[in-house]
């Protein structure tokens, strides 16, 4: 392929000429796809880009005006910079810094902060109320996560018997919290 032939080419599609538009194409079209496929990495993109750049030269054909040995240089510039384009737009977009001052704080704030210290007070005393062995498992169980089964082997108990300490020691801890409430 000459490169010369390129340059007559794309002074011929500056005037509008499809002829001369569709010989372009069929020259150059796979060397440009292929710069698309290796900046883009995604056949499908690649070949919409591909029409994107072609529909661009047809338009901008008439703005070329280097020599012919330089045509497809310009080829592969404008190739590049939509590719880049695209990439870029694939980024997602930081949120505008005035989004975020409407970003709820979820932490608690001093006066909720001040209720849930007093609240886990009444916790523990209601809980040194308790057996330890209830207390403890309770802890384990709704702090830790241990599960019952976990809970029946450790305390070397039926498991019916710890579900049954665990409904009871629930049971005295409500008793326990609304008194002191």
């Amino acid at each position: 392929m000459e490169r010369d032939h390129i340059g007559n080419l794309l002074a011929r599609v500056a005037l509008k000429d499809r002829a001369a538009f569709s010989l372009l194409y069929s020259r150059i079209s796979a060397k440009l796809f292929a710069i698309c496929l290796r900046m883009l990495k995604d056949r499908g993109e690649a070949e919409e880009a591909l029409q994107d750049v072609f529909v661009k030269i047809w338009h901008k054909a008439g703005s070329y005006t280097g020599e012919g040995d330089n045509a497809y240089p310009w080829l592969c510039a404008i190739v590049r910079y939509h590719c880049i384009d695209r990439l870029r737009a694939r980024r997602p977009q930081g949120e505008d810094i005035e989004a975020a001052v409407d970003i709820a704080d979820l932490a608690p704030d001093p006066e909720e902060h001040a209720v849930l210290r007093s609240e886990g007070g009444r916790i523990d005393t209601c809980l040194e109320a308790l057996d330890p062995d209830r207390a403890l498992a309770v802890r384990q169980a709704y702090v830790e996560g241990l599960s019952y089964q976990e809970l029946a082997d450790h305390f070397a108990v039926p498991l019916n018997t710890m579900r049954t300490w665990l409904r009871r020691s629930l049971l005295k801890l409500r008793e326990c919290m609304d008194e002191h409430a």
